[in-house]
């Protein structure tokens, strides 16, 4: 049995010892960690699943641990009382898997990792499909950009005429939509339902806008998610 590895990193005591407990009856190996010190020092140890990150530590913020691990391929979820606009899209723009505020509930965050971690497991249906310039194999989990569309796009280097698109679990389900109803449009609300398996309870409907917009930076020209006006969107 493969047992997922979760770094958390928080320096309230009270709120790390009721996660590490709540995290280790799900059956998850937790360590906890209670500044950036701490971290780094773990990180360069362990390759950890899934890492819950404070943004307020006595010795930095979460951003940084995530600068640490960015290269990793560890999955982030930022845990914090920081709920303004200009950090929930730093996040997002960094890189995060979520961004949960405190006050939050147990079994939403419960939720929230095994959501997370299924989707970097690439638990998706076995077959390939394509999006304009854009190949998904969602047996893999990861998407390919054709070769004449990378120049204005984010991709990793490969040495064929496809680049992998460098994209987070989240940005790929929604890739994932998108081809999956080529042609329709989506409202808001089918396209939480989609990533999140449910009625769109485990994410607020404005970071939705900041995940679209950055899977079009990452699209480049390689297909057109087009906004239609008060209804949702749509890509042919």
């Amino acid at each position: 049995m493969n047992i997922k590895k979760i770094l958390l990193v928080e320096d309230d005591t009270i709120i790390a010892s009721g996660l590490v407990y709540a995290l280790e009856q799900e059956g998850y190996a937790v360590t906890h960690c209670k500044n950036i010190c701490e971290t780094k020092t773990v990180a360069s140890k362990t390759f950890f699943d899934l890492a819950i990150l404070d943004m307020q530590l006595p010795d930095g913020t979460g951003f940084e641990i995530r600068e640490i691990i960015k290269n990793s391929g560890t999955a982030v979820i930022f845990l914090t009382v920081v709920d303004d606009e200009g950090n929930i899209v730093r996040a997002f723009e960094c890189g995060a898997d979520d961004y949960i505020t405190k006050p939050f509930r147990l079994r939403e965050l419960l939720a929230r990792v095994k959501r997370t971690l299924n989707s970097h497991s690439g638990e998706n249906p076995s077959s390939a499909l394509t999006l304009g310039g854009v190949t998904i194999d969602t047996t893999a989990g990861k998407a390919y950009i054709r070769d004449e569309c990378a120049n204005n796009s984010t991709q990793t280097e490969l040495p064929s005429e496809n680049k992998l698109l460098d994209l987070t679990a989240l940005e790929f389900r929604l890739l994932l939509t998108f081809a999956s109803n080529k042609g329709q449009i989506l409202t808001r609300s089918q396209i939480l339902e989609s990533i999140w398996d449910s009625a769109g309870n485990f994410v607020e409907d404005n970071t939705l806008t900041v995940y679209i917009k950055r899977l079009r930076e990452k699209l480049g020209d390689a297909a057109n998610i087009e906004t239609v006006r008060g209804l949702g969107y749509r890509v042919d």
